[in-house]
């Protein structure tokens, strides 16, 4: 990777405010399920369980990063990264995470460990879309999850509680990597090409196993059009269920 090259810093930038943004819930059950533990063991039950969400966090990047090299399997990842950012912005000004306060240590990084499972996958597939192959910057991405889980998380979430716009501008974020994602799979490169090879460009790099990426016009239009999608889907299933709340 050139550390020169804006899509270094581009990348690197998104791989951040998705940890910022994805992070969060992580902080807020671990506080949830050690609230109710003695003082003495609080720590230690914050510390078991970040580890735990951190833990599973390299068993997924494991799982993705081979599922990302599938040809095909980049357009489930989109697919799939859609989703979570659809329900990133229909989630929001929903009530806070039920988590049952745990009486005893191993409860608690129990109790940490199931809800870190179900959201841990959501924050390796964002970062790995982000990362675009590179592993320098999907390890990053993966580190930069420990401080924010033990220490930042808490204020970010309190940030985007008292500014609930960052939620929309995170998840058209998704949205954007989402649709890079859809066109810079394998298969639908080789369909590109096929009925327009101006759509996609030849890459001579050897380490390359595609050989291929989307040409600039496919490549910005697909993210563009990822992220209004997001958005525009988001705010109709929003407002239909304010609608039918008020009914």
């Amino acid at each position: 990777m050139d550390f020169s090259s804006p899509i270094f810093w581009v990348a690197l930038l998104q791989i951040i405010w998705i940890d910022l943004l994805l992070s969060g819930d992580n902080a807020v059950v671990i506080a949830l399920a050690c609230r109710s533990l003695p003082e003495k063991q609080r720590k230690w039950g914050i510390l078991l369980g970040a580890g735990a969400a951190v833990g599973l966090r390299i068993v997924f990047a494991l799982v993705v990063s081979y599922m990302l090299g599938v040809p095909f399997l980049k357009v489930v990842g989109g697919v799939l990264l859609f989703w979570i950012a659809i329900k990133l912005v229909l989630d929001e000004g929903a009530e806070g995470h039920h988590v049952e306060g745990a009486d005893s240590l191993w409860k608690a990084v129990r109790t940490i460990a199931i809800a870190d499972a179900v959201m841990s996958l959501d924050n390796v597939v964002a970062i790995a879309a982000a990362a675009r192959g590179h592993a320098e910057l999907f390890i990053f991405g993966l580190l930069l999850t420990i401080p924010l889980i033990v220490f930042g998380s808490q204020l970010i979430l309190k940030l985007i509680s008292r500014f609930p716009i960052l939620i929309w501008f995170g998840a058209a974020l998704l949205g954007w990597i989402a649709g890079e994602m859809l066109v810079s799979d394998k298969v639908v490169l080789e369909t590109m090409q096929g009925m327009a090879p101006w759509l996609v460009d030849v890459i001579t790099d050897p380490e390359d196993p595609v050989g291929l990426k989307p040409s600039a016009i496919p490549h910005y239009l697909a993210a563009v059009v990822g992220a209004i999608f997001v958005i525009s889907f988001g705010w109709i299933v929003k407002n239909r269920r304010g609608e039918a709340t008020a009914h």
